[in-house]
């Protein structure tokens, strides 16, 4: 076996015993109980290691952490001789654990020996000369069994395998798809360099240490037979559908709170586990989309954390329990997401302590577990449910909630608050669509009370008074709450000034809608929303500001430098500056430098903007457009003859 000390510091003390020495007579009795507890295997993890020389304390900060003391090699020899008898003469059935010596990564002088136990489908006692004993592993504790825990372990140990590991005698060697085990087994780091596909399809051949072979033979023609977690992990999408037709996931999207929505997504997955799984977190990603405000800590927030997502999903298809007749449902509604699965919660898990993340962990289906830890679909074992409440704590979201039925566990993830506002803004932007105004402008009010800068709310806002004909109301609204221009995106900021310029006679709110978009255009505007602003600034702004913005603006995105509104607007700016030379050249009271200087100024503006009205005719594609150009081109014509240079003889 492949044993690494780092990896066996990391996993629950469920599955790894620490022993500093071991030679002491009680030190090598407590190392075969524990043994002979995980050979037991109530828990279902499939054994158990026991490592002697380390020993668990806490480093300088108080966290958990192994000293390896390690042992010179006739300690090692003469625990190795004490733990092989005992295991022989004093446990029934007898015991063979594998032994295993490593490095010590402390002291090169003496190394870590380890016993790896694998589960057993017998019972065993352990026998101390006055009675026999079954011994278990609850949490990090070795345990006599007792009462309800002894009842459980002898009706496990009836001959009847968990189901993950039971022999499926309606399926052959023809069920394995062989392209899925090598892809899964490299993508797990499962493939031995020295062995073909072929030898892992025995009875013999262990993939990794707790999970048995593939195959088994049965009957009276030893016929090879896969188990059933060969199955459900490397099987066929044919036969997993015939072999175990509710062995699928069936998940559902609804556009609402509850069911009541006349429609719905659906999705069906079937095929192995894996493929469900990497499916579904495929589908519920989509789910876990971002909503902004720039005015929190967490400005971009998901509407699910995709950890939480991804654990919850995992754990319903591993931990579920396949006898049933019925599917996983994943169910997707706007302000929460329902993970059912089928079963109930393992007898031995704390209920209180599940709902907290704290019950240590217990397996129904031990290899899936396993093999999904490999392919890092899963965390480390008992860490799912901790990953759930931490991942969804630290995004804001509220509290995941389980519900522990007779028949299936359910985990329900509430969306962020956040992303319900997103429903109703949804719902407002409905009511527009129906021309429904006046309710959207009362939801939009009640709304922004609570949300002032929500931008998506601002801008449908603008909108519908703007529709209303009722834009004083906007202004009322911005000077109430005594909005901050600056802590509003540039593209909002730009609708708002927009709008308010629609108060052509009230001087207050036009003053406003200049302020407005001269911080607009300072900031980061998409390419959609520059066409807008250079018309607004043509508008209020002087010529200067808006030749400066739209050079500025064609430098950072080139496909602008062919759009005619643009063109047009800067030769009409340019033309606009030609007329203040030409005013300044006039000028009686302009030095003769002035004026020389004003006209060659004058002539050299409308060269420029004649260059931009041609192009803007060569990309205008708009008729009405086009007719305003070539009427721009009539003025500029005439104002050329006026600044011509005089002839001189």
């Amino acid at each position: 076996m492949n044993i690494d000390l780092k990896t066996l510091s990391k996993r629950e003390n469920e599955r790894v015993e620490w022993k500093k020495n071991g030679d002491d007579k009680d030190i090598v009795k407590s190392i075969v109980k524990t043994i002979t507890a995980f050979t037991n295997d109530i828990a279902n993890v499939g054994g158990g290691y026991v490592v002697c020389g380390a020993k668990e304390g806490k480093d300088q900060h108080g966290f958990p952490k192994v000293f390896y003391t390690g042992l010179t090699a006739n300690k090692i020899k003469e625990i190795t001789g004490k733990v092989i008898q005992q295991c022989r003469d004093k446990v029934s059935p007898s015991i063979t654990p594998l032994v295993t010596e490593l490095d010590n990564p402390e002291d090169p002088a003496t190394r870590i020996l380890v016993f790896t136990i694998v589960a057993s489908p017998d019972a065993h006692t352990y026998t101390d000369g006055v009675k026999s004993v079954y011994y278990v592993r609850i949490a990090s504790h070795t345990k006599e069994a007792r009462n309800g825990i002894l009842t459980q372990l002898l009706i496990k140990k009836q001959k009847i395998e968990y189901f993950d590991k039971r022999i499926n005698k309606g399926a052959s060697e023809a069920d394995i798809d062989v392209l899925v085990f090598r892809d899964y087994m490299q993508e797990m780091g499962l493939l031995s360099p020295n062995k073909s596909l072929e030898d892992y399809f025995s009875e013999k051949e262990q993939i990794a240490e707790f999970v048995p072979p593939l195959f088994d033979k049965v009957g009276l023609d030893n016929s090879l037979k896969p188990k059933n977690f060969t199955l459900l992990i490397f099987g066929k999408k044919t036969s997993i559908t015939r072999l175990f037709p509710e062995a699928h996931t069936v998940l559902s999207i609804y556009k609402g709170k509850d069911r009541s929505e006349p429609t719905a997504e659906r999705h069906l997955l079937t095929g192995t586990l894996i493929e469900q799984a990497k499916k579904s977190i495929e589908l519920l990603n989509a789910e876990a989309y971002v909503a902004f405000d720039k005015l929190t800590d967490k400005p971009n927030q998901v509407k699910y954390p995709i950890r939480a997502l991804q654990e919850a999903v995992i754990n319903a298809i591993v931990h579920r329990d396949y006898e049933l007749p019925e599917p996983n449902r994943i169910t997707v509604f706007a302000d929460r997401i329902e993970i059912r699965s089928p079963g109930a919660l393992h007898w031995a898990v704390n209920k209180e302590k599940f709902k907290k993340g704290k019950a240590s962990p217990k397996w129904r289906n031990q290899s899936f577990a396993y093999l999904f830890n490999k392919i890092q679909l899963a965390q480390s074992e008992g860490q799912g449910i901790p990953t759930i409440i931490r991942t969804m704590k630290e995004e804001g979201c509220p509290d995941p909630i389980f519900e522990l039925e007779t028949e299936n566990v359910t985990c329900i993830l509430p969306a962020h608050p956040r992303h319900q506002i997103i429903r109703e803004i949804e719902e407002i932007q409905d009511s527009i669509i129906l021309e429904n105004h006046q309710e959207a402008k009362s939801k939009l009010i009640n709304l922004l009370e609570k949300d002032p800068y929500n931008f998506r709310a601002l801008d449908l806002f603008v909108e519908v008074v703007t529709k209303l004909r009722d834009v004083k109301i906007l202004y009322s609204f911005l000077k109430k709450n005594k909005i901050d221009l600056y802590a509003i995106n540039s593209n909002t900021l730009l609708n708002i000034s927009e709008a308010l310029l629609l108060e052509k006679n009230n001087i207050e709110i036009i003053s406003y809608s200049n302020r407005a978009l001269n911080i607009a255009v300072s900031g980061k505007l998409e390419e959609g929303q520059i066409v807008k602003a250079a018309i607004s600034l043509k508008k209020i702004g002087t010529p200067d500001e808006v030749i400066k913005f739209i050079s500025e603006s064609m430098n950072k995105y080139q496909n602008l430098s062919n759009n005619p509104t643009l063109l047009e607007k800067r030769a009409t700016s340019k033309m606009d500056l030609a007329k203040k030379c030409i005013n300044t050249g006039r000028n009686r009271k302009s030095s003769p430098k002035t004026k020389a200087r004003a006209w060659e100024m004058c002539r050299e503006l409308l060269e420029e903007a004649e260059r931009d009205l041609n192009l803007a005719l060569d990309f205008v594609e708009i008729p009405s457009e086009r007719y305003f150009i070539e009427q721009h081109f009539k003025f500029l014509n005439r104002m050329k003859k006026t600044a011509k240079k005089p002839n001189r003889r």
